[in-house]
């Protein structure tokens, strides 16, 4: 039978072993209540673990040992530990699982699940985010989220974990992963400044607005619309003096052009804007008109208890991947 959504945990306890049943204790009250708040019903689910057994004293480290000893191909678990090769059958026994059922979304509660499917433990920064599985049932979609224990643990996860879970039922409806169309203009030339705001700036209901900064000096600027965005460097560590721009009299037209458009009546959009625009003014003298909205600020009247980073309100929000956590380089901070 197909069930549009598998929930995946990490292993049983001690009223799971007794009832040979997945999320029939403590947590699994906890999972029952958190599914009801998002709106989506425990039957029409299809339940199991990564381990369908109970761990030695509920510890999943005693499931590890050193890298010789681990699975090939799979990271460690917990810190320098890996799991033993002797577990394989569970994760060979997970992926017939998921290919009986056929799920349009794995939901993977904890950092176990999260392990099996992308081999990766980090669910603070891929939680609410949907990606293709790469490794036990490679070419599924899943989204991970805390695990429900963890949320006994630490109540303040709770409303995330609700969120991360209503927007599983969305994804529920369809198989694949949709992401939001955008065009990202990078490495322009003035002639580039120009062409994109004739097309999209100068007939926006709204321009977002977002700075990054190295000690006194911003390193780039972007704006954007709701589908269309640039990027204006002015820092590239690959040149000579560190300038993106060819010159000074290039760079100059380039701070006109960021000038121009933070004085339009444009409605402008900022995350954390009291830090963006005063820096402009303290650094630059550069003065914003009508910054309107405030993503963080607004964030925070509805949830004030959440967290408020922009790659967590990206995951909440909107259908994009975990963006910060496709970077392959740290950015500057420091005096160039």
């Amino acid at each position: 039978m197909q069930h549009k959504i598998f929930l995946l945990g990490e292993a049983w306890g001690a009223e799971e072993e007794r009832q040979q049943m997945p999320f029939v204790g403590y947590a699994g009250h906890q999972l029952n209540t958190m599914l009801e708040d998002a709106g989506i019903k425990r039957n029409e689910c299809y339940v199991t673990n990564v381990f369908c057994f109970r761990p030695t004293n509920n510890d999943i480290s005693g499931l590890c040992g050193g890298r010789s000893e681990g699975i090939t191909g799979y990271p460690p678990l917990l810190r320098s530990k890996f799991v033993l090769a002797k577990y394989i059958p569970e994760l060979n026994r997970l992926a017939q699982e998921i290919a009986d059922v056929e799920p349009n979304v794995i939901v993977c509660l904890g950092n176990t699940a999260s392990w099996a499917l992308y081999g990766r433990t980090t669910i603070s920064k891929y939680r609410g985010t949907t990606a293709i599985t790469t490794h036990t049932a490679i070419g599924y979609k899943g989204i991970a989220t805390y695990h429900p224990q963890a949320v006994n643990y630490m109540a303040s996860l709770r409303p995330v974990a609700v969120i991360d879970l209503m927007k599983a039922k969305r994804e529920s409806e369809y198989p694949e992963i949709r992401r939001p169309k955008r065009e990202v203009w990078i490495e322009p030339g003035l002639e580039d400044l120009n062409d994109f705001d004739k097309r999209y700036l100068r007939t926006a209901e709204t321009i977002s607005i977002d700075i990054e900064t190295a000690g006194k000096h911003i390193t780039c600027i972007g704006f954007g619309t709701s589908t269309h965005a640039l990027v204006v460097p002015f820092f590239d560590s690959r040149k000579a003096g560190g300038s993106y721009w060819p010159d000074a009299e290039y760079e100059r037209e380039a701070w006109s052009f960021v000038r121009d458009i933070l004085c339009r009546g444009t409605p402008k959009v900022f995350q954390n804007g009291l830090y963006d625009i005063s820096f402009l003014w303290r650094a630059y003298g550069l003065s914003v008109k009508n910054a309107a909205h405030d993503t963080m600020l607004l964030h925070h009247a509805l949830q004030p208890e959440s967290l408020k980073s922009l790659g967590f309100l990206g995951s909440i929000y909107t259908d994009e991947s975990a963006w910060k956590q496709m970077r392959t380089t740290t950015t500057i901070k420091r005096d160039e």
